[in-house]
């Protein structure tokens, strides 16, 4: 197959080469053939007076000795001449060639030029032009992407330095407000150390959600899979989110069957189910249900968590699993994290063999949740 391809590929260069050396091996038989036409009789003289000069012989001796020697060798002699001729003009069409070596090093000197230019040879070497494009289309992506790895680098150590020291410099304060007002009532006390703690809490919750993104973007993690109860997992999850939903007049209704059965890593599973909600929660309106579904269909389990609130744009909905993405661009840290949760969940279903996606529209929000039926998929 290879090898076909590759013929297809330098057709035109061969066929350009074959006709190229025709031409010079008929302009070679032509030069040939017309001078033994053209020279016949005055060549011959020519010759005779030669032989007659060199070795003292008269005419007729030296007639015989270019009859013998010359003239009946015409044949080989011509053909000689004429690969002689060939042989100059090959080597003159050689120069001529090496015009497609001085086009690929240049195309190749292209490659590290950081221009979106298209790289234009020959048409005899259209196949190599097509490859170098594609080389330095791909170069330049990887730029972008470096670029853009770059960028959120440096938005990493932002939201670091803003994430971690707002509620640390919080938590410093009130500190100093206890250490140095020793005789500060009960009441305010309390209401301070209320707040440190939930400050210091917050805190934790951030450094935990660092490390994890850490620990999930290795490629040898290793899942503990069994054979997991889904209904009541959901059901135990919805009941641990209970006090966060009173506040706000929300619930979650659940609406799958009680023997549902997905194979999976608890614990891991519960973080995505968990990190999922908890966004359902913060971004929907008070007073509102969170539903979640769960159901077979064909070869997979489809969890689909859906909430009433506001609708991501389109143009958000694609970078929504990001690492430190949030739709609001609020670094606010009233409505959750540092924006990785969602990261964080998409990292563990596909290490399930399974697939995250997300739908918004008309105020409605959907994350679906797709795991494989099978215990037989691969897994790290």
């Amino acid at each position: 197959m290879r090898s076909k391809l590759g013929n297809k590929q330098y057709a035109k260069i061969i066929r350009r080469l074959y006709f190229q050396m025709l031409a010079v091996f008929l302009f070679a038989m032509i030069i040939g053939i017309g001078i033994r036409t053209v020279g016949r009789g005055y060549i011959g003289n020519w010759i005779l007076s030669i032989i007659q000069d060199q070795s003292n012989l008269n005419w007729y001796e030296s007639a015989y000795i270019y009859q013998i020697y010359i003239r009946n060798n015409i044949e080989i002699i011509v053909m000689v001449t004429i690969l002689f001729f060939f042989a100059i003009l090959f080597r003159i069409s050689l120069v001529w060639f090496t015009k497609y070596f001085d086009e690929i090093v240049y195309g190749v000197n292209q490659l590290v030029q950081e221009n979106e230019e298209k790289i234009i040879l020959s048409p005899e070497l259209d196949f190599f032009e097509e490859k170098l494009n594609q080389v330095k289309d791909k170069l330049l992506e990887r730029k972008l992407k470096s670029m853009e790895a770059e960028k959120r680098k440096n938005e990493l150590v932002v939201y670091l330095a803003h994430d971690i020291k707002t509620p640390l410099t919080s938590v410093i304060g009130y500190l100093n407000l206890l250490d140095e007002i020793p005789d500060m009532p009960c009441e305010q006390k309390e209401k301070y150390i209320n707040i440190t703690l939930k400050k210091a809490t917050h805190l934790n919750m951030l450094i935990n959600e660092f490390f994890d993104i850490t620990q999930y973007n290795v490629q040898n993690i290793t899942l503990d899979m069994v054979q997991i109860d889904l209904y009541y997992m959901l059901v135990q999850m919805a009941d641990e989110f209970y006090p966060n939903l009173v506040p706000q007049g929300k619930k979650i209704i659940i609406n799958a069957d009680e023997d549902l059965i997905v194979y999976g890593d608890p614990n891991k599973l519960a973080r995505v189910f968990n990190n999922i909600i908890k966004n359902a929660i913060a971004y929907s309106y008070e007073n509102s249900n969170i539903e979640v579904v769960a159901k077979v269909q064909e070869d997979n389990i489809m969890i689909t968590f859906i909430n009433n609130g506001s609708t991501i744009p389109k143009e958000h909905i694609n970078s929504i699993f990001r690492k430190f993405y949030r739709v609001d661009g609020s670094r606010s840290t009233a409505t959750g994290g540092a924006g990785l949760g969602l990261a964080i969940a998409k990292e563990i279903v596909i290490l399930h063999g399974g697939n995250i996606t997300v739908e918004s529209e008309n105020s409605i929000t959907k994350f679906i949740v797709s795991l494989p039926v099978s215990q037989n998929h691969d897994v790290l």
